[in-house]
Order: C-alpha cells, then structure tokens, then sequence
C-alpha cells in the first residue's frame, strides 16, 4: 500500500484507474482504507445518506468538519477529501479560504467544490493558499433548485461546449482532479482525453480515469439508486435481518442466554 496524495493521484493518469468512494464515519472509513480505496470523499451527500435530508443543500460546515473529522483519523493510506458544503464557498473568497482552511485542519488532505469558470478565481486562491482542490463539473447537485431536479448535463452540443470549457477553465485554475458527473460518456471520453489531470466519473461512462460511487448505494444500503450504479453488497437485506433476529432473540429469551 502507499499513501494517496495530489502527486499520486496525478502520476495515476493513463497507468492506473481509481475506483473511489464516499464514507462518512469511522468504521466504514477504515474498511474503505483497509480495502485499498485511494480516494475517500467525505462527500455532502452525507446529508442524504446519514444525516436524513432530500439533497446536499442543508449541510452545513458543522456536519463537514465532523465527517472529514471521523474519517481522516481512521484512515491510513486513502486521500481523504472533504466536500466544501453549499453556502461555505458563495459567501466571498476570503470566508470561503477560511472554510477550506478549517476543512484540511480537521484532516482533510484536499478540498472539493462544484462549478467551472465561475469558480476558477476561488480554485487560484486556494491553490496558492496551498489547498489542493478537486473541481466538479457536469451535474452539480448543489444546483439541483436551478436545474430542476437532479438532471443528466451536456446532452446538447451547447451543453457539451460548456462542459468541455468548464472542466478545461478548472485545470487551467490548478484543480488537480476534476469529477464528471451525469455526463453522457462521449463527452466524459472527449473531456478525458483532453486534460491532463485526473477526471473521476459518476455516472459518466467507462472511460474515465477514476470513478466515484457513494459508500451507501455500492454496499446495498440504498435500495432505491441510480441505474449506473453497480451494488457490490446487499448489506441492507443482511442487516435488517440481523436486527429482526436480534429482537426476536430477547423477545424468546434466547438472548441473552
């Protein structure tokens, strides 16, 4: 095992694709780490997926330094990666540089935040501030209000064109990674070929050089996902049996014995 960071993840381009996830607390960060996962976002799909919300939006930076919190000390080679949450970073510049900094204080090793040229002034701030910054391009679930929904980008050439140039804006910015999500895969190939850093793909085809999925959809705990997602686990049947069992075992006396 080696330890992830900017350099090897960067050096990864071309000669190893990465398959990264999510995780939002100790023991599942450790088991992701132990796994050999490189990356491990501490995305703010938290929200949806332990904290009980419909979408990101209600995560705020308390429930992000907690997660990046419980994760980074639980991990040993993974690069963990915090999600700025909505809100920390279209408050201004000089407050947004305040929450990344605090994002890496609690162990972070990088920070990620949604958008494309209008966001490259901010992604130059904190690079130069010596924070590494993951861009997200494509479908950006903190924009789900003006999109409508949660809705598949860059289907038209328009929007392919504006895809294309947000993800090479965030590259010229100094992003070292840059995720596609909901793109259709033509473009994710186009996009991939033409960057020289990392694109990590969600829902965005096969030819990317990394892939996210999140922690609870991959593991079964979800039951309800996306139709790319693959369930390498069906661990909500298990565990909801072994809760029924449980209860049926001290309702019968059986435990404890």
């Amino acid at each position: 095992m080696k330890k992830w960071n900017v350099a090897t993840v960067k050096a990864a381009k071309g000669v190893q694709k990465l398959g990264c996830c999510t995780a939002y607390d100790a023991c599942f960060a450790r088991l992701a780490d132990e796994a050999g996962v490189p990356i491990v976002l501490v995305g703010d799909s938290l929200g949806m997926n332990t904290l009980g919300y419909a979408t990101t939006l209600p995560v705020n930076m308390s429930d992000t330094l907690a997660a990046v919190g419980a994760v980074a000390r639980s991990v040993k080679d993974a690069m963990v990666v915090g999600d700025m949450p909505f809100g920390s970073y279209q408050c201004g510049d000089d407050k947004a540089v305040e929450n990344a900094v605090a994002i890496l204080k609690a162990g972070a090793d990088a920070v990620k935040l949604e958008g494309g040229a209008s966001v490259c002034g901010l992604i130059r701030r904190l690079t130069s501030a010596g924070i590494p910054v993951l861009a997200h391009v494509g479908m950006t679930p903190q924009s789900v209000n003006q999109y409508g929904g949660f809705k598949k980008q860059g289907k038209t050439r328009e929007q392919a064109e504006q895809v294309l140039c947000d993800a090479k804006a965030v590259e010229a910015a100094g992003a070292f990674a840059v995720t596609l999500e909901c793109v259709p895969s033509e473009l994710a190939a186009e996009i991939t070929a033409a960057l020289k850093i990392v694109t990590v793909g969600i829902g965005a085809g096969p030819v990317c050089d990394a892939q996210w999925l999140v922690m609870h959809d991959l593991l079964g705990l979800n039951e309800k996902v996306p139709s790319f997602v693959k369930k390498y686990a069906d661990l909500a049947k298990t565990v909801r049996g072994a809760f029924a069992e449980y209860v049926k075992d001290v309702q019968t006396g059986k435990f404890p014995d």
